[in-house]
């Protein structure tokens, strides 16, 4: 069996932020300490099953209001039950960490961190709650680099309240000055839990074409920097990637731990609910059933489709028996309209189509779907 992904969610935070649906709540350090024990005895169920995992993601929530001893313990445990080499990644705030705990990080076993920078312009940060400042992400990559991090990603959302070309050029340019390795840029997506779908935000977000223009600013920009597009929301400098996501979209097995964490064996796909309290009561237990079995041939085109590299006419003719030329009579509408294109046998969307994936990619399914 190919070496899997392992995901630790963490779900704590020290203020929720008014745009996140992702399932996080603050915590006590009694609740912290009780959540590592709980996911201790979680990883053990998988003790002496064979499986070998070649990366390690811990995200939030906020995994760096976990101490550091309480990381360096998870990322033991799981050296230890799942013979761990590779990419270990922590999710972190700039505001959560200092020098001494970065340095403390990179002695545990992390290799790659990701800050939740978002913006580089203090407006944006403050309408979306976010409690940093340019010059604390500034200082904290600074400390990331002098302690030995080798991979650096920052995350950027576009789209956002007040957001301008201007605006974001201002960020791209901040993060230029940062030489940082990788960037994942997210489109905001007003999700109706969120005090933004409350509050009727939408009133102060760029319309739907500046969207777009500030999506392709972005991607045209970032590639000017020597970060390369790999997946519709993701950039690097090659070699850079980030190994444990590229799990999700190639269709590698993955095992998530934590409430609201998503799993899948290569066969089905299962996850726990989101509730702390469920999990702290039965770490492990419980997990629901997501999808019982994939449909390979969908999984390929859903999945692939996300990466530059697109998919592989050959592939698909191999192993689904799906001649090229339908494939390619199906995209023809885009294809004309340069949303996709066909580079040697890969299909993939450009950065015009990866705006309009959704449609694209429900569009070729519905099409495989039919007799």
């Amino acid at each position: 069996m190919e070496p899997i992904g392992i995901y630790i969610h963490v779900p704590f935070c020290g203020q929720k932020c008014p745009y996140c649906d992702f399932y996080s709540l603050p915590a006590s350090e009694e609740t912290k300490s009780s959540y590592v024990h709980a996911l201790l005895s979680d990883l053990e169920r998988y003790r002496n099953r064979g499986l070998i995992g070649d990366t390690l993601y811990f995200g939030g929530g906020t995994p760096s209001l976990l101490s550091v001893d309480q990381l360096a313990q998870l990322v033991d445990r799981v050296r230890e039950i799942f013979s761990l080499s590779g990419e270990i990644t922590l999710e972190a705030n700039p505001g959560t960490v200092d020098f001494t705990q970065l340095k403390a990080l990179r002695r545990a076993g992390f290799n790659r961190i990701s800050f939740g920078m978002q913006s580089a312009v203090e407006q944006e940060l403050a309408l979306l709650g976010r409690s940093h400042t340019p010059e604390q992400v500034k200082q904290v990559i600074f400390w990331a680099k002098e302690v030995g991090f080798g991979n650096i990603s920052v995350d950027l959302m576009l789209g956002i309240p007040l957001q301008t070309k201007e605006s974001c050029l201002a960020t791209l340019s901040f993060v230029e000055r940062l030489q940082v390795q990788h960037v994942s840029a997210y489109l905001l997506k007003i999700e109706p839990r969120t005090p933004f779908y409350t509050k009727k935000i939408d009133r102060l977000l760029p319309d739907e074409d500046t969207v777009c223009d500030l999506y392709l600013l972005t991607c045209k920009t970032l590639e000017q920097m020597g970060l390369y597009q790999y997946e519709i929301s993701n950039f690097s400098r090659p070699g850079k990637e980030s190994r444990h996501n590229l799990k999700y979209w190639q269709g590698t097995p993955y095992l998530g731990f934590g409430p609201s964490a998503h799993s899948f064996d290569g066969r089905k796909r299962f996850f726990y609910s989101r509730s702390l309290s469920d999990y702290l009561a039965h770490p492990g237990e419980h997990a629901k059933i997501e999808e019982e079995t994939v449909d390979p041939l969908e999984e390929y085109v859903l999945l692939g489709l996300r990466l530059t590299q697109g998919i592989s006419l050959n592939f698909l003719k191999a192993q689904f028996h799906l001649e090229p030329e339908r494939l390619l009579q199906w995209a023809k509408p885009y294809l004309q309209q340069n949303l996709m294109k066909v580079q040697e046998d890969r299909l993939f969307c450009t950065p015009e189509g990866f705006l309009l994936s959704n449609m694209i990619i429900s569009s070729l399914l519905s099409r495989l779907e039919q007799p």
